[in-house]
């Protein structure tokens, strides 16, 4: 990571204008974050942060991660995603890119998720500057979270190449404050049949691209039950097993029409003991039982039917770490003997996954996250305000 050039001499900016500031950028997952990017880093470098931008492919988007305090081993990375999800359609009572204040709440769009926690923190940059840290206090920021975390492990590994290895990864998705030991993993894909064209008349000509989706898109939903026979009775999660959903379907051109294509977009989150690789493999297996059938019944055309998976995103679920120094330090800071897991997909399995032990930390409530009108009470902002100080005065001592 480059040294500073500046003395630190940075601006000072409260955590409510901070929020406002960080929402007032458009980083809906289409558009470009770097607008975002730049702010924050002519902020951090302001305060003579030491930071590291890893960029797309494209140069479109890029990760940021920084550091404050001293080059040593011991730090806490403190995580948080700059992309947010459309308003687009959604009954707004304010511009959701501009935050206003109502009955003690914060309404603008990522409020909640998540860019409070990461606002929230950037503004304490000239108290962790004061503080004389003996450990450095780290920011990581991503793009593309909301679709399928795909920024982070570009960033994630250079940091864990790079940087002296870090005590602790507090990722700041909205808890309520509490902290989360666990979430669920998330893998998605497109599934891509191809049928037989005919007329709607004669089945017995073609091959139903859009009817054989569906005998696909029944068959996870058989295999979602099956996976709820088999979830451990202590699970945490809401609900407790492992679900298959099949967002998306498209496929056929007429009614009359034996349709040449279906398409479906479908997502396996798991509970950290189901191995979704085994749900993918068993798909595949039934896909294969399927073509082989209609070779038998249809050989003539059989040739042209084909059925094709590709990955979309692979996001790995956060386990509950055995002494995990992650959790001892949020625990100690927020005083809770309590921890939970989340039932939505976060970078913190990422961050675990590449060595760093993690949990999920931040102000607010997932409840109000992609919902119009989403918000984030004051008194939430108050205690993680609370926190970071005391996060601060740990890393100072």
């Amino acid at each position: 990571m480059p040294k500073a050039t500046q003395e630190p001499a940075g601006p000072n900016i409260n955590a409510r204008d901070m929020i406002a500031r960080l929402c007032a950028f458009d980083t809906v997952s289409r558009n470009s974050n770097l607008p975002l990017i730049d702010f924050v880093e002519d902020y951090l470098k302001a305060w003579g942060a030491r930071t590291q931008r890893v960029p797309n492919t494209d140069g479109t988007k890029a990760n940021l991660y920084a550091a404050i305090g001293p080059d040593t081993p011991g730090g806490v990375v403190l995580s948080g995603h700059t992309d947010v999800v459309p308003v687009d359609d959604q009954p707004w009572s304010s511009d959701p890119f501009t935050v206003e204040e109502r009955d003690g709440r914060l309404y603008g769009r990522g409020t909640a998720d998540m860019k409070s926690f990461s606002a929230i923190a950037l503004s304490k940059v000239p108290q962790m500057v004061a503080a004389g840290l003996k450990h450095p206090i780290l920011f990581a920021l991503s793009y593309d979270e909301e679709i399928g975390c795909l920024g982070a492990p570009s960033m994630i590994s250079e940091m864990a190449e790079h940087l002296p290895s870090p005590r602790a990864v507090l990722v700041g998705e909205p808890t309520d404050m509490k902290v989360v030991t666990a979430h669920k993993g998330v893998t998605a894909f497109t599934t891509e049949v191809t049928g037989y064209e005919a007329h709607s008349s004669q089945m017995n000509r073609g091959i139903s691209a859009v009817m054989l989706g569906a005998r696909l898109i029944s068959w996870l939903e058989d295999e979602m039950g099956r996976l709820a026979l088999t979830a451990p009775e202590d699970s945490r999660f809401d609900p407790p097993y492992s679900t298959i959903h099949v967002g998306t379907v498209q496929g056929g051109t007429a009614m009359n029409i034996i349709s040449r294509q279906c398409r479906f977009q479908w997502d396996i989150r798991n509970i950290p003991e189901d191995d979704p690789y085994g749900v993918r493999l068993r798909f595949e297996a039934e896909a294969t039982r399927l073509i082989r059938a209609i070779r038998q019944e249809k050989p003539a055309i059989a040739q042209h039917c084909r059925i094709e998976t590709t990955q979309l995103c692979d996001v790995p679920a956060l386990r509950p770490e055995i002494d995990g120094e992650a959790e001892a330090l949020a625990r100690a800071i927020t005083g809770r003997n309590d921890t939970y897991a989340v039932s939505y997909g976060a970078e913190a399995g990422q961050f675990q996954r590449a060595g760093f032990s993690t949990v999920i930390c931040g102000p607010g409530s997932i409840d109000q996250a992609h919902q119009p009108d989403e918000f984030i009470a004051l008194s939430q902002i108050a205690v993680c305000e609370t926190f970071i100080d005391k996060l601060i005065q740990r890393l100072a001592v």
